[in-house]
């Protein structure tokens, strides 16, 4: 059975594991641990705990529990003290107070949601991102960094305070794997992050996994303004230590009502500029035309266009079976 290890955190992610999981493959997910914003930094903030946002998406997205469940991991509350709390975030946050470890917490949960893979955090420390712009302004807090909109100048270098170990089970999975699969997320919150813990990057190197990097179909603002493919590629290589074998890129049609919602933000379809490089580039129509529905009590933006799990997980499984490791 072939070991699959996806890197990263958030909606992009969690749409990856939706599709893949349906497949007999030994699947692994190492998730991002700085984020700082909306339910998780408040309860980060209140309780000093790590980061359960992320985590709690990625045990949903591999759950094989009724759908009852998965709902309720999701639910977010939207009246009264706990208004925008998430009821997945709040159980992870009591797991870890009542658990001997970490570890022990997100085994229970997997048990309860009967998850098909393993999530595993890249780091068990706490840690914050901090961004540094070309004009040289700062932000520290990945919550900040996301929701920074207006910055027209573009991310010089981004680092962690303090820098952090990586979790062992982390290595390993990325060392023992055979395909590694980046993406889609946002670039500079949701999967450099992982790469900047310490010992992932040389883990990267080291493991002989052929990489394939899923494209985002659009830019985001304050991190990827005016980025074409090519843009994206080349600052993943300066983070990751060495390219991807696979760049899998939407060439699906978008609607324009879409297109003109993201544009409020200053954001556009990312171009394919990509040439033949030491990369396969792999082209498909990836797009979810199901319309995203926002719930009224969060406060964060968030995506309103998606690719689709089915496509996705088609195309990677596909990929897998042609690529050799």
């Amino acid at each position: 059975m072939k070991k699959i290890t996806v890197i990263g955190g958030g909606t992009g992610t969690f749409v990856v594991l939706s599709g893949l999981k349906k497949y007999p493959l030994d699947l692994s997910v190492v998730v991002t641990m700085m984020d700082s914003g909306g339910s998780t930094g408040r309860l980060r903030d209140q309780l000093g705990i790590l980061p359960p946002g992320d985590l709690r998406q990625c045990l949903v997205a591999l759950s094989d529990a009724p759908l009852l469940w998965r709902k309720l991991f999701l639910y977010r509350f939207e009246k009264g003290d706990l208004e925008g709390h998430n009821f997945g975030n709040i159980f992870l946050a009591a797991l870890e107070k009542v658990s001997n470890s970490y570890d022990e917490a997100i085994e229970t949960v997997s048990y309860v949601l009967k998850t098909k893979g393993k999530v595993i955090p890249v780091t068990l420390n706490k840690l914050h991102l901090v961004a540094e712009y070309e004009n040289g302004k700062k932000v520290t807090g990945e919550g900040l960094i996301d929701e920074n909109h207006s910055e027209k100048s573009r991310i010089k270098t981004v680092y962690l305070e303090p820098q952090g170990k990586a979790n062992p089970k982390a290595i390993k999975s990325i060392e023992e794997s055979d395909y590694i699969v980046i993406g889609p997320g946002d670039l500079y919150t949701s999967i450099i992050p992982v790469l900047l813990v310490r010992g992932v990057k040389e883990a990267m190197r080291k493991s002989k996994a052929k990489i394939v990097y899923i494209m985002n179909m659009m830019t985001k603002s304050g991190q990827t303004t005016s980025y074409k493919a090519f843009d994206h590629v080349a600052d993943l290589v300066k983070y990751l230590g060495r390219e991807p074998e696979v760049v899998l890129i939407n060439n699906g049609e978008i609607s324009s009502d879409i297109l003109s919602s993201y544009e409020h933000y200053n954001e556009v379809k990312v171009v394919n500029d990509l040439n033949k490089n030491g990369y396969q580039i792999i082209e498909r129509d990836l797009v979810d035309i199901t319309k995203v529905e926002k719930n009224s009590s969060d406060i964060l933006y968030r995506s309103i266009l998606r690719h689709d799990s089915e496509k996705v997980a088609k195309t990677l499984v596909s990929i897998f079976d042609k690529v050799r490791p």
